[in-house]
């Protein structure tokens, strides 16, 4: 957790635990956040007997952060109200995490409409903000439950920057992509048909067939299941002879990432 200014080295939040607490507060800006579920999120494994001291400690702290860091007219106000703590963020400020779901979302609404220089270059901007793991050294509900959404962005972010690298003839950067929503949901049809889309259009018909074989090894040993009728579909025009195979199809990710 750090902040930023413009051509400003970025200062980082030393204290551990009021770096979770800045998280928590940036990610539930609009509402607010409820004491109790802030000291649950700090002290996962329970908070201590004498929590709500502890808490006004650690809120102290990040108040004294955020106002050191920040020019006096762009402060961030730091508000207790009715049992919750509320972040107001100064205008123009912006968050990492917001601006990678809102890139994701819009990648995903321009390669709909078929622009795909557009959807790879947002697509690639929201994979760069979510490579870096989120809060790795903190466990606990809240933080799981967030990296399971940012996850979801990621993988959603991939498969858009693979599709529509391969729309743009860019193989190189359709296979990167295709192999990281891979490793990154192992389960995820759509990942393998981006793989399977990618290696096709770089003329690698037998790596494609290779890696629907895989999936469907995969369904089977670990769910029990058989590709979907989606996979099936693009299986069946790998078969094709090269000359009358139909395109592909690529999934629709989702434009809107789960809450």
């Amino acid at each position: 957790m750090s902040i930023e200014h413009d051509r400003e080295a970025p200062r980082v939040l030393s204290s551990h635990q009021a770096q979770i607490a800045l998280a928590r507060l940036c990610d539930e800006r609009p509402t607010g956040t409820d004491r109790e579920q802030l000291a649950d999120t700090i002290w996962p494994d329970g908070p201590p007997s004498t929590w709500a001291s502890a808490l006004r400690s650690v809120v102290s702290r990040l108040r004294a952060f955020l106002s050191e860091e920040s020019p006096t007219s762009l402060e961030p106000q730091l508000i207790a109200r009715g049992g919750r703590y509320l972040l107001q963020l100064p205008e123009g400020a912006q968050v990492d995490v917001d601006r990678a779901e809102s890139a994701a979302v819009s990648a995903a609404a321009a390669y709909r409409d078929g622009d795909h220089s557009t959807a790879q270059r947002l697509a690639t901007t929201a994979v760069s903000l979510l490579r870096g793991p989120f809060l790795a050294s903190h466990e606990g509900e809240w933080v799981d439950s967030v990296r399971a959404r940012l996850k979801e962005v990621l993988v959603s972010a991939l498969e858009t920057a693979s599709g529509s690298s391969s729309a743009l003839g860019d193989t190189h950067h359709a296979l990167r992509y295709a192999d990281e929503a891979v490793r990154q949901a192992p389960f995820r049809e759509s990942a393998y048909r981006c793989q399977m889309t990618a290696h096709r259009l770089a003329g690698n018909r037998a790596e494609a067939l290779r890696i629907y074989q895989q999936l469907r090894t995969v369904l089977a040993e670990e769910l029990g299941i058989d590709p979907s009728p989606e996979s099936e579909a693009v299986y069946l025009g790998l078969l094709c002879s090269p000359r009358s195979m139909p395109p592909l199809p690529h999934q629709p990710v989702s434009s809107h990432p789960p809450s």
